[in-house]
């Protein structure tokens, strides 16, 4: 029986998400509600609409073809009745600008595996391979399973790139079909941790505990947020947790926040949360780093935008951050 599931994005030549050129694949759905979240499209595990006003030429074939009389396109853009909307695709069809477009595309797992193997050439050149991240792939964990499973028996390397907050039994279902995983740990205060994405951290630090007694290579990612995590008393504690229970760690990776999202919460007719937070000093994220390496970790590495002493952007160092294409 053949397994679907949603998609939103499918990233070719990134080279942020695992070794080598990578193809990346981002699943809907997500438990966790990230106050910093990049990825907002991802949250939902429903398909969602959106309009690209730069896009738009006021046709409005979408206005008169919509059956629920769930848009308005007015002076300020086009207004999009989420209560009425049941995205089900006709405005789309119709637009002749593609100013309208769905989030979160339906796949039959047998085929999402052959459009990612297509780039099977890359990988081998490389030492890529395919990286499934969301969102939360295990939201949609069946789905998720079926593909990494089609992915191995082709022969490609497969990364899990994951939150971690679901039972044991499902994080179990997909390991044997895993070559790496990307774990998230964002904040270790369980308190802290409910507050900034909205679950407790319990589920994940047993998770974690669970991989580390594996034999699969893992790279833990903490995501550098003014105010939030960015703490040497959370990173330490990271880093401790790391060296005490996670032996198969290959490396720690801090990623320096940023605000380049604001305009994808816009789509969603939403305002990103910290949307006036500033970005991390480069001092900063250097001093985080060797923090984490004093408590034992030995491979630690940071990447991302930071401030410049004048208060403009730098630029990130070329082995920092990589993307082709």
């Amino acid at each position: 029986m053949s397994v679907y599931g949603y998609i939103t994005n499918i990233q070719r030549c990134s080279t942020e998400d695992g070794p080598g050129i990578r193809t990346t694949a981002f699943f809907k759905g997500c438990p966790l509600k990230c106050l910093w979240c990049h990825n907002i499209e991802t949250i939902s595990p429903d398909p969602e609409l959106i309009w690209h006003g730069i896009r738009c030429i006021g046709d409005q074939a979408c206005v008169r073809t919509c059956p629920e009389h769930a848009l308005e396109l007015t002076p300020e853009g086009m207004k999009i009745d989420r209560e009425l909307c049941t995205v089900c695709g006709a405005c789309v069809e119709v637009c002749p600008s593609t100013a309208l477009e769905i989030l979160g595309e339906r796949w039959n797992a047998e085929d999402l595996v052959e459009e990612l193997a297509r780039d099977t050439v890359f990988f081998q050149t490389s030492g890529g391979g395919v990286t499934l991240s969301g969102g939360e792939p295990m939201y949609q964990a069946d789905f998720a399973v079926a593909v990494a499973k089609g992915l191995k028996e082709k022969g490609i390397h497969v990364a899990l790139d994951t939150c971690g907050y679901y039972s044991q039994s499902t994080l179990e279902s997909i390991l044997p079909h895993v070559d790496l995983i990307l774990y998230d740990l964002k904040v270790m205060d369980g308190a802290k941790h409910r507050e900034y994405t909205g679950v407790p951290v319990d589920r994940i630090l047993e998770n974690a505990k669970f991989i580390g007694k594996s034999c699969i290579p893992v790279w833990i990612r903490t995501p550098v947020i003014p105010g939030h995590t960015d703490s040497e008393e959370n990173i330490r504690a990271i880093a401790e947790f790391i060296v005490q229970f996670m032996p198969n760690v290959q490396r720690y990776d801090l990623l320096a926040f940023n605000n380049l999202c604001i305009e994808k919460y816009a789509l969603l007719d939403k305002v990103y949360p910290l949307k006036d937070a500033p970005l991390m000093e480069k001092a900063t994220m250097e001093h985080l780093a060797n923090v984490a390496r004093e408590a034992g970790v030995e491979n630690v590495q940071w990447s991302g935008m930071t401030q410049r002493d004048d208060t403009s952007v730098e630029i990130p160092r070329v082995e920092e951050v990589r993307r082709c294409g």
